[in-house]
């Protein structure tokens, strides 16, 4: 799928315009494939592009590809299609030869920043200057994961993703409390509605990531955007900032205040289980990706559909630096362009990123429930049956001062694996919030 697994990165796709079944069928094609040519038989030089082979995505990135073909029959772009796993160990194996295709499709972040430090990847900062109104159309919090030392590396490019405060309201009103708009309130809700004999949060903890969200904002609220990016950076002992401690403090606070679920960390988030806790009334609020609203509003019954369902963004710490408008998640999806290619196809490749995101292509992506990072995309909303919701997504992404990626991708393979082991720890408290900090300065820049 578009990531390591289904629930986390398909989205809304799943149940907003593509049934579930179909969007799991089409995981199970195998690559490399040669996807439509469109016109691609034209003379002159050809650039190539690799990306991802799942459905709907596959069908409108090869449909990008096959317009700009069609207009440019003398610079073409000749695709190739991958299963995500195949994808990765390819296209790393590719880079590291020189062999890269001309445009490299990718996630951003930790991995963009290691194509960089290799020479690997063309620095596109002067053509963003040169084509401001490109850069202009699409979300200003799309270009962090972009962004190497403060150099633009890679053409942001599809859909926004950013990790949503979920609420079940027939419970709220059970209890007749409000949802929560300060840490200070989640806290003061844990008591009341583990006195109904409700869990007050939903949590695959077994899945390691979904824990690490809570650390996600913690930090953001406490300590501003800064505390995570001194830690991409690579400053030494970053990890031991004042707010980082403040912040993972809270956090044992909150499971030691049974904040979640009896078990969490026996609950995986690939099987769904996280999410049906919330639709089915045995949990109270469920801090995940946007990309649930489409699983739950598929296998909720009518939780959503009957407006069971609240989602606000995550609500600011008491004294804390941060900035409430800010975000974490995916901030879109990167295209790069290899160094190794010649003039003439980083031209090519040039040129078709200036043509990325048409009005065909935000109206294909938002026709399968997506919310492109285009500014003013929210003008195609209104026909959905899910409007409310896309206006919402649509909003936090285009009003986030920082729009952070998620650590796991934003670290190097490396770093990201120990983070994930010691959040685990941290959250079954079998280490301290010093120690946590410890062993992640440890990894610092790896």
């Amino acid at each position: 799928m578009e990531s390591r697994n289904t629930s986390r990165r398909t989205f809304l796709s799943l149940s907003m315009g593509l049934p579930l079944g179909a969007a799991l069928a089409a995981c199970g094609s195998s690559g490399p494939t040669r996807p439509g040519g469109g016109g691609a038989s034209g003379g002159g030089t050809k650039a190539t592009y690799w990306y991802l082979s799942t459905q709907p995505q596959e069908g409108i990135r090869t449909a990008a590809m096959e317009r700009f073909n069609k207009a440019n029959p003398n610079g073409q772009i000749t695709g190739t299609t991958f299963q995500n796993d195949a994808f990765k160990t390819k296209i790393k194996t590719a880079i590291g030869a020189g062999q890269a295709p001309t445009i490299i499709w990718g996630w951003g972040g930790g991995g963009l920043r290691s194509y960089v430090q290799a020479g690997q990847v063309e620095d596109l900062t002067s053509w963003f200057g040169q084509n401001a109104a490109v850069k202009d159309r699409l979300f200003p919090s799309s270009f962090g994961a972009a962004t190497v030392d403060g150099k633009i590396y890679a053409m942001p490019c599809e859909t926004v993703q950013p990790i949503v405060l979920y609420y079940n309201k027939k419970l709220f009103e059970q209890i007749g409390a409000q949802p929560p708009q300060s840490w200070g309130d989640i806290m003061d809700l844990v008591p009341k509605f583990n006195a109904k004999g409700i869990a007050p949060f939903s949590l695959g903890g077994q899945s390691r990531w979904t824990n690490m969200m809570w650390l996600e904002f913690l930090f953001d609220r406490i300590g501003g955007s800064e505390v995570f990016q001194n830690v991409f950076d690579g400053q030494k002992d970053a990890w031991s900032n004042p707010a980082a401690i403040d912040a993972l403090t809270k956090m044992q606070a909150l499971i030691k205040a049974n904040g979640f679920i009896k078990g969490f960390s026996s609950i995986t988030a690939d099987s769904n289980a996280d999410q049906a806790l919330l639709y089915t009334g045995k949990a109270a609020m469920m801090l995940h990706g946007g990309w649930t609203y489409g699983s739950m509003s598929a296998d909720g019954g009518d939780f959503v559909s009957g407006g069971s369902l609240g989602y606000m963004n995550f609500p600011p710490v008491d004294g804390g630096k941060g900035d409430p408008s800010d975000t974490v998640g995916n901030p879109g999806q990167y295209m790069s362009i290899s160094a190794k290619a010649s003039p003439e196809q980083k031209e090519i490749a040039k040129k078709f990123f200036a043509s990325v995101l048409s009005d065909e292509e935000v109206k294909a992506w938002v026709g399968v429930g997506s919310v492109p990072i285009v500014k003013g995309a929210d003008s195609a909303f209104t026909t959905s049956k899910d409007a409310e919701w896309l206006k919402f997504v649509y909003g936090i992404a285009s009003n986030a001062k920082t729009f952070a990626q998620s650590w796991d991708q934003a670290l190097s393979p490396t770093a990201a694996e120990v983070l994930l082991d010691n959040i685990a720890k941290l959250f079954q408290l079998s280490i301290s919030p010093q120690q946590f900090t410890t062993n992640m300065n440890a990894v610092i820049g790896k």
